[in-house]
């Protein structure tokens, strides 16, 4: 099964996270087939997600599960850009 999840980079104490598409039984930091955004809790509130919706709409189609925490970063995401 395909999810869109995230992969976490950064240093310690300090996370940043792509949000990718990958196979389920790949690890977290494993290879994954496309990297379609970014998530850096750290930074300031309007910087923290960035996500090519398109994307994102297209892999739904064709059958990959988003996480929950995804699917949350998708609304932030999409409100930002509703505004």
């Amino acid at each position: 099964m395909v999810k869109i999840r995230l992969k976490r980079f950064g240093t310690q104490k300090r996370p940043c996270y792509r949000i990718v598409v990958q196979d389920s039984r790949e690890p977290r930091d494993g290879r994954c087939i496309e990297e379609i955004g970014t998530y850096q809790p750290i930074a300031a509130e309007d910087k923290q997600v960035s996500v090519n919706i398109d994307r994102v709409k297209y892999w739904i189609s064709v059958g990959a599960q988003p996480t929950d925490i995804v699917k949350k970063l998708i609304n932030v995401q999409n409100a930002k850009e509703a505004k």
